[in-house]
């Protein structure tokens, strides 16, 4: 995919307009999609009311000028300030515990007056970024140190988020800190000694979970033991899917969605409402534009020249992939409901700012090569 660049000339038109142009054509297409359709059944699950929509609309606006933003940034800038970066999300988690704004039994936003601001959401982008500044500097300690301090960069601000609590958004920095440290040269010896210490501790970490969030687990596997309870969600989400069998009931017409039977319709379980509207073909198609733009960011990793920028621009495409994975697995009864937002789709902007902005960076090291 050719990718349209401009350089020679610093003036700060020319930098911004170099900015717009340091685009790779079939992402761009990819995301206008995404918004598109996100846009269409917002409308949908919010009862074909227009004013969530236009709130939406300016989040999209406002994410997608930052992600041309980032697309301009050299990535050896982005690698400059990468320690600054995760500095000041560690600096937000802190903050988020103490003065943080409560709501729904949890304490993760930090409201600004005008927006409310998710920090754990800047960890998703800062966490890996600070791995791959670590590991791609030369050694100042011996290699497997390296990894030790990574593997504790990742765990601290893990378990900020999880005290908040939010396990979700802490089992996603787990997981893409966790890649970033692979992809950045761990052996597979130790990646083994890892998963065994895993699955190991398992019996120890499930006393420590809240009551809702083992009985969010139990309940995956038998949802209809307490079906007006903690299966709720399930139960209604799986109806929903099924009813919409092959084509859909078509758009504004899917009724577990418009007599309000789906909760948190708009943000996480958004996916349920697609596929009630528009069935299995277009939840595969859905899926299908997910899959490319996953397959982009990490072909442009691997072609990547610096060894930063590559395991930044694969984290991002793990990351859109996390995300997808357990938003449809959990909507679809085989997973636990733990809160995780459908990538660009969900209604909310800290989501949908940190997702454009990874992409955005993803741009900026194909351009860099």
């Amino acid at each position: 995919m050719r990718v349209l660049a401009l350089s020679g000339d610093s003036s700060p038109f020319r930098l911004v307009l170099g900015s717009l142009l340091r685009v790779d054509a079939l992402i761009l297409v990819l995301i206008v999609s995404l918004c598109a359709i996100s846009l269409g059944i917002q409308y949908s699950a919010a009862g074909q009311e227009s004013s969530p929509l236009l709130r939406q609309l300016v989040r999209i606006c406002v994410a997608f000028i930052l992600m041309l933003i980032f697309a301009g940034i050299p990535t050896d800038w982005l690698y400059k300030f990468t320690p600054h970066v995760f500095i000041v999300g560690f600096a937000l988690l802190i903050l988020v515990l103490v003065v943080g704004f409560v709501g729904r039994g949890a304490q993760r936003w930090l409201d600004l007056g005008v927006i409310r601001f998710q920090p754990a959401e800047l960890m998703k982008i800062a966490v890996p970024m600070m791995v791959a500044w670590i590991l791609t500097r030369p050694p100042l300690l011996s290699r497997n140190t390296n990894f030790l301090v990574c593997g504790l960069l990742v765990a601290v601000p893990v378990f900020l988020v999880y005290l908040q609590p939010d396990l979700g958004t802490s089992l996603l920095i787990a997981a893409v800190g966790f890649y970033a440290i692979m992809v950045g040269g761990l052996s597979w010896r130790w990646i083994a000694v890892i998963a065994a210490l895993t699955v190991a501790a398992i019996p120890i970490v499930w006393p420590l979970l809240h009551e809702y969030q083992r009985l969010r687990v139990i309940t995956m596997f038998d949802p209809w033991q307490d079906p007006f309870g903690s299966g709720y969600h399930s139960i209604q989400s799986m109806i929903a899917i099924g009813s919409g069998g092959i084509g859909g009931k078509g758009w504004l017409e899917g009724s577990q969605s418009q007599l309000e039977f789906i909760p948190e319709r708009s943000t996480d379980f958004i996916f349920s409402v697609f596929a009630e509207e528009f069935g299995l073909i277009g939840g595969v198609i859905l899926i299908g534009i997910y899959a490319l733009l996953i397959t982009r960011c990490l072909v442009i990793a691997y072609q990547s020249k610096s060894e930063f920028g590559r395991i930044v621009a694969s984290t991002v495409g793990i990351m859109i992939f996390v995300h997808l994975f357990v938003n449809v697995g959990m909507v679809a009864g085989i997973l636990p409901v733990v809160g995780v937002p459908l990538p660009i789709m969900s209604y909310g902007g800290t989501s949908m700012v940190t997702v454009l902005v990874g992409i955005g960076i993803v741009m900026g090291v194909r351009h860099a090569d």
